[in-house]
């Protein structure tokens, strides 16, 4: 199994008025980098089967975005284990029946970085896990505990690969 896990680009720094945290869309900057940093990493990322993304206005307009980019036209559904702080066990358990299948999960932090260090075996993801960032790994159906880093990648950075 493939998981990419992506944290929503960068959003507005405020909510519209009379609307919660919950309400705060990408700011424009993200808008406009977010498909071509998408389309750049689409070799990469190949074709998921699944999208799913937090039901908060910023991962769904992030989710949408990268659907675009890399031409993805299957299901991109909302999910609640995906909103903010959500538990890594919950994502672990949304992945269950996906063996052999590329999923992407777009969310936020810290539940994007949690899930990656579990992902790999580690107590904490190594880097600052950014607004956009995209982190793939690489899980055996047989063992899905230990997972492999394929790359990460942040917008306006080089892209790590497994052995860089």
């Amino acid at each position: 199994m493939k998981v990419i896990l992506i944290r929503h680009g960068d959003a507005e720094a405020d909510a519209p008025d009379g609307l919660d945290d919950d309400a705060r869309a990408l700011n424009a900057r993200a808008r406009n980098l977010l498909p071509a940093y998408f389309e750049s990493l689409a070799s990469r990322l190949g074709k998921p089967d699944f999208i799913f993304m937090s039901p908060l206005v910023r991962t769904v307009q992030t989710a949408t975005l990268l659907a675009r980019a890399i031409g993805y036209d299957g299901p991109v559904r909302a999910h609640r284990h995906l909103y903010p702080d959500g538990p890594v066990g919950a994502v672990e358990a949304m992945l269950q029946d996906m063996t052999g299948k590329t999923v992407v999960l777009v969310g936020h932090q810290p539940t994007m970085g949690v899930a990656a260090a579990h992902f790999l075996g580690m107590a904490n993801f190594p880097k600052p896990v950014v607004p956009g960032m995209v982190i793939a790994v690489e899980r055996p159906d047989h063992n899905p505990t230990v997972g492999r880093l394929l790359f990460s990648a942040a917008p306006g950075q080089p892209i790590v690969d497994a052995a860089g």
